[in-house]
Parts: C-alpha cells; structure tokens; sequence
C-alpha cells in the first residue's frame, strides 16, 4: 500500500502519474504547501527535507522523485518501464534520472526561488541566467531524441520519460518552453495522449498545458 504526499502540479505529479499508469493502489494526502504545511513538525518527521512528495511505503517514508520512480517501476516490472537490472540499458536509465535530477530540475528551483543560491540582493540576477541554462539542456535532450529517440532509450517509454514530461511542463510559462523543440514536442504530445495523464489532471484537478 502506498501513500502519496502531494501537492497538485510539484514534483510528486510525476510519483503520482507513475502509480496510476501501474495501477498500483494508493492513498493520496494534500500537503498545503502555501499555507507552510510542508514546513511543519509532523511532515518534516517523514521528510526532513521538508519538499514534496513523500511517499509512505507499507508505511515507511521514503523521498526525492527519481528514486520513487527507480522503486515503483522495479516493484512493478510486468509494465516495463525499467529495464532489469544488469541490463546495458538500466544503466542508460540510472544515467537519465540521475541527469534530470541533476541537472534539469535544480534550474526550476532557481527559476521559481532565484534568492536561494546567491541570496535575495542577487535574485534578479540569477533569474537572468536560468532560461539560457535550461534551454542548452532543452537543446541537449532534443538532440539526443532526433538521434536516438523517439524516447530517452530508444523505441520505448521508460520512466525517464514521465520525469522529462513532468520538468517540461514546468518550463510551460518560461520565455521558450520546452515544446519549442521538435522533438521534445514530439514526446510530450506521445505522453500526454496516454490515459493515465487525463486521470492524473483529474485527480489533481489540473487544467494548464492538457
């Protein structure tokens, strides 16, 4: 059994969409993060980070996005979104995870929260920055797909490409979102025409970039 905490449209959009796509049975639990709940003593007791999502897995908390989705698609392999371990192409995955999460979704943070980094006198300056910094990883992945696509490994979708699909609807209000790319659009029009993205929107009661 799993419970999900979750805010609509954070990061745990894409643990959600992962378990409605392997229909695994889940409990959601709304964490309000405008009103600080994520913040608070009793969330920061299942993730010490104090972000979202956390997931409760047979009720032990577990946390970061790309590790949840490494563990759901392993606990589920039936729906090969991952291959097996030991393959030549898990390595490939644990490479595009570990890059998105490295590389991609830490600029979003700075885009949406620009005094982090450098402090609040330098915010207007790191905004600056963070669009170019992107669209070169929008420019890298684009050219990766136009070579070896249509999906982050080849033929078929893994779970790399519901967390691309998730950090390029981020990008939806930026000066050049992400489906300015050819490829990249490709994609994301490929993932949103599954069904389990219209139960996703349903669920969490989303409207933007459909």
């Amino acid at each position: 059994m799993y419970v999900l905490y979750y805010a609509p449209g954070a990061a745990s959009l894409v643990v959600h969409w992962l378990m409605i796509e392997l229909g695994a049975t889940h409990e959601l639990k709304l964490v309000d993060t405008a009103a600080g709940e994520h913040k608070r003593p009793e969330y920061l007791a299942l993730n010490p980070n104090g972000v979202i999502p956390t997931l409760l897995i047979d009720g032990e908390p577990a946390f970061e996005a790309a590790a949840l989705l490494l563990d759901l698609a392993d606990a589920h392999p039936q729906a090969g979104l991952a291959p097996m371990p030991g393959m030549r192409d898990r390595q490939r995955l644990h490479q595009w995870m570990f890059n998105l999460a490295n590389m991609v979704q830490p600029l979003f943070r700075q885009w949406w929260y620009p005094h982090e980094p450098a402090g609040a006198e330098h915010a207007d300056d790191v905004r600056r920055h963070v669009p170019a910094r992107i669209e070169a990883q929008w420019d890298r992945i684009d050219a990766h797909l136009a070579a070896r696509g249509p999906y982050l490994l080849g033929d078929n979708p893994t779970i790399a490409d519901f967390y691309l699909t998730m950090l390029m609807r981020w990008s939806r209000n930026m000066p050049r979102p992400a489906t300015e790319w050819p490829h990249l659009a490709e994609l994301a029009q490929r993932m949103k025409a599954r069904p389990s993205f219209a139960t996703l929107y349903e669920r969490e009661g989303l409207t933007e970039w459909a």
